[in-house]
C-alpha cells in the first residue's frame, strides 16, 4: 500500500523505552553563538532580514543579516544530532526542522522555541520539501518513507490536542536524501541512493513514472512553479533538466567535476546556481546550458544555497562552520556575455561572512579516564575535565601527542564512557553496565581531602546523580504529597537528602539526553532544568531503571573487591604478590589484563 494514513503523538510523552537506553551529555559553553561544525540548510525571511541555518551541532541559529558586524540573534535548540534541512512556511511565522535525531520538529521562528515534536520517522530526516499555497511540508529520510504534513495543523498541536493524522508515501526503495513539492503542491519529487527520481501526486498519493538517468545517489531536487520541469543534482557529478510531461531528461548539465549536492534556482526557472563537492558554484542559464560561470570557490564542499531578493547576492553553507554571502548582482541575464572556456570566479572574496568556531576532530581520553584532551580544526589544543563538564585548560597550537605523553600517569581505570566529535563538540555517552566499572579512591580523583579516609568512589553512579541533581526525586522523600506540593523539610533537612553527589555539580547549561542506543532521542533537558514542572514530569517518564537506581534508590553498584595472588613464572625473577596485596575491582577479562600490565612494569623496574 503506497499511500497510508495513520495517527501520531507529536509530544515525547507515552514512548516507552524498550531497546536498551543510554544517558549522554554535551560539554559546552552555556551560550554557543557560532557553528561548531558544517551548516547543513539555510532559510532566508526577506522581510525581516534574517537567516536561519541549520548546523551539524545540533543547533538552529537565527542571524540578522542587517547587521554583519553582531549578526546573532539566537540559537534554537531541542535536537540531540545533526539538524539536516529547515523550512520556513506560514509567511516566516514558523520553522519546520528535521534532524538526524529522527524527530521532525515544528518553531515559532519569530521567539524561536519548539511548539512540538514529530516522532514518526524511524531514522535519520535528511530533508524536508514545502508546498507554499497549500501550507504542506514533506519529510523523508534514511527509512525510506515520505511523510505530508499540514502546517497549520502542526502548528496548532498542543499538550492536551497533540494527534495528526499524516499521509505518507511508502513504495521507496531506499534511503531518501532529497525533495522538493512546488508551490501549489500537485508534484512531490524524492532522490536517493536507487538513482532515479520518484514522483507523486501528493493530493491523491497517486505515484507517477520514475525518472531514470543519474548514476549515483540523487542529492539535490528544484521543481519550477507550475510542476512541469524539475532539476536534480547528483553525486554523479551531473545536473539534469527533466520535462516530468515528457518523462524524460531534455538536458545534461557537467560542469562540475565531483558530485552536485546543492541546486537554488531564481524565480522565473531561468538560471540555476549549483555547488557540491568540488566547492564550486557554478551559475547556468537553463534555457541554453552552455551559457555558464563560475560565481566563486568555496574553501569547502557546499551544502545549500540560498538566494537573497531574488538575484542579488547568495548565502552559501558548506561542511566549514562559517557561512558566507557572495555577489551575484542579478548576472544572470548576463550569462551569455561570459567566456566559458576561461573560467574565472566572478568573485574571488566575498562580501559577507558569518564566522564559525573551530570544531574538535581528535581526542585522547588520559588514563585516569577523568581528563580528555583534543585538538580541534583551527589546530587548538585543550583539556577538559569529564566530572565537571567543562575546559580546565586552553594550551593553544600545541603539539597534541607530546601534551597527551605528558600527562600520562601510571594508573589503570576502566573505559566507563564513550567519547562521540559528530557535533564538532565533546559528548560522552554511558551505557549500563559499563559507565560504573570505574572503582578510584577520592584521592586519586582529587576530590577528597588529603588527610582523613579515603573511601572508593564510582565515577559513573557520582556523574548520573549530578546531571539529575536538581531533579526532585533524586533528594526529596519518596513519599510526598502526590499532588506535587513538598513538604517543608525539619529544620536539620530530616526528611530531606542533600542534592547531588557531596563531590561535584554540572553547569546547568549542559544538555543531557535519555535515547536509545545507535537509535532516537527520548528526552533532552538541561542539568539546571531538571527541577521544572515540565521536565521533572517527562524525566519520570523516560528515566531508564538503572539510572533510577542510581540517583533515586542510591544503589550504587557494589565495590567487588575479590582477593587473589600471584605467582610469578620461575625464570621472571620477581617476588610473588600474596592476596593480601591483590584484589580485583574490575570484570575479569580487564583484571588479568590488568595483573599482565602491573607484572610487565614490576619486571621492567626490576622490583
Amino acid at each position: 500500500n503506497m499511500a497510508a494514513h495513520q495517527k501520531q503523538t507529536s509530544s515525547g510523552g507515552g514512548h516507552t523505552p524498550r531497546k536498551k537506553v543510554q544517558v549522554s551529555y554535551v560539554i559546552r559553553d552555556v551560550v554557543e553563538r557560532q557553528h561548531r561544525s558544517g551548516v547543513n540548510s539555510l532559510q532566508y525571511d526577506p522581510y525581516l532580514n534574517r537567516l536561519y541555518s541549520a548546523g551539524r551541532d545540533s543547533v538552529i541559529r537565527i542571524w540578522n543579516t542587517r547587521n554583519l558586524e553582531d549578526p546573532y540573534i539566537q540559537s534554537m535548540e531541542h535536537h540531540t544530532d545533526w539538524v539536516n534541512d529547515v523550512v520556513l512556511c506560514c509567511g516566516g511565522k514558523n520553522l519546520i526542522s528535521a534532524s538526524s535525531d529522527t524527530t521532525v520538529k515544528v518553531w515559532n521562528a519569530y521567539k524561536g522555541f519548539c511548539m512540538s515534536t514529530l516522532r514518526t520517522h524511524k531514522d535519520y530526516v535528511k530533508a524536508l520539501a514545502y508546498a507554499k499555497d497549500r501550507e504542506r511540508v514533506a519529510s523523508a529520510g534514511l527509512d525510506r518513507v515520505i511523510f505530508l504534513w499540514d502546517v497549520n495543523v502542526l502548528t496548532a498541536l498542543t499538550a492536551s490536542n497533540n494527534t495528526v493524522t499524516t499521509s505518507s508515501l511508502t513504495d521507496n526503495k531506499d534511503s531518501i536524501y532529497s525533495l522538493a513539492m512546488n508551490p501549489p503542491g500537485t508534484v512531490i519529487v524524492s532522490g536517493s541512493t536507487e538513482k532515479v527520481i520518484r514522483v507523486w501526486d501528493p493530493r491523491t498519493c497517486q505515484k507517477m513514472p520514475k525518472l531514470k538517468g543519474h548514476t549515483d545517489n540523487v542529492k539535490a531536487l528544484v521543481l519550477n512553479r507550475e510542476g512541469t520541469q524539475c532539476l536534480s543534482g547528483s553525486s554523479d557529478g551531473t545536473i539534469r533538466l527533466w520535462s516530468l510531461g515528457q518523462q524524460r531528461c531534455v538536458a545534461t548539465i557537467r560542469v562540475h567535476d565531483e558530485g552536485v549536492w546543492a541546486l537554488q534556482v531564481n524565480e522565473s526557472f531561468t538560471t540555476v546556481f549549483s555547488g557540491g563537492r568540488d566547492r564550486k558554484i557554478f551559475m547556468t542559464d537553463l534555457r541554453n546550458p552552455d551559457n555558464r560561470a563560475l560565481v566563486c570557490e568555496e574553501t569547502a564542499p557546499v551544502l545549500k544555497m540560498t538566494l537573497c531578493n531574488d538575484t542579488s547576492s547568495l548565502w552559501v553553507a558548506t561542511t566549514d562552520s562559517t557561512i558566507k554571502n557572495w555577489p551575484v548582482n542579478n548576472r544572470c541575464s548576463q550569462l551569455d556575455d561570459y567566456d566559458t572556456d576561461i573560467l574565472v570566479p566572478l568573485s574571488q572574496k566575498p562580501q559577507a561572512s558569518i564566522k564559525g568556531n573551530p570544531s574538535i576532530r581528535h581526542y585522547a581520553v588520559l588514563n585516569d579516564k577523568r581528563y580528555i584532551i583534543t585538538k580541534d580544526t583551527a589546530g587548538n589544543v585543550a583539556v577538559w575535565d569529564v566530572l565537571h563538564a567543562c575546559k580546565v585548560e586552553d594550551l593553544g597550537a600545541a603539539d597534541f601527542e607530546a601534551e597527551v605523553k605528558k600527562r600520562f600517569k601510571m594508573v589503570f581505570v576502566p573505559n566507563w564512557f564513550s567519547v562521540d566529535l559528530k557535533m564538532g563538540m565533546l559528548c560522552l555517552h554511558l551505557d549500563d553496565p559499563d559507565c560504573f566499572t570505574a572503582w578510584v579512591s577520592t584521592k586519586e580523583a582529587g576530590l577528597g581531602p588529603p588527610e582523613g579516609p579515603d573511601p572508593k568512589i564510582n565515577l559513573g553512579a557520582l556523574v548520573l546523580q549530578a546531571l539529575l541533581e536538581h531533579w526532585p526525586p533524586s533528594y526529596l522523600p519518596p513519599d510526598r504529597p502526590e499532588n506535587g506540593t513538598v513538604v517543608a523539610p525539619t529544620m536539620n533537612g530530616g526528611d530531606r537528602q542533600k542534592p547531588g553527589n557531596m563531590y561535584f555539580s554540572m553547569p546547568d547549561h549542559t544538555p543531557v539526553t535519555f535515547s536509545e542506543v545507535g537509535g532516537r532521542t527520548l528526552l533532552r533537558f538541561l542539568v539546571g532544568d531538571a527541577g521544572r514542572d515540565a521536565e521533572e514530569l517527562l524525566i519520570n517518564e523516560t528515566i531508564p531503571s538503572w539510572v533510577h537506581d542510581v540517583v533515586v534508590s542510591k544503589n550504587v553498584p557494589r565495590f567487588p573487591k575479590i582477593p587473589f595472588s600471584l605467582l610469578p613464572h620461575i625464570t621472571s625473577g620477581v617476588k610473588p604478590l600474596r592476596s593480601s596485596d591483590c584484589y580485583a575491582s574490575l570484570p575479569r577479562p580487564q583484571t588479568s589484563a590488568h595483573a599482565r600490565s602491573c607484572l610487565m612494569e614490576m619486571k621492567s623496574q626490576h622490583i
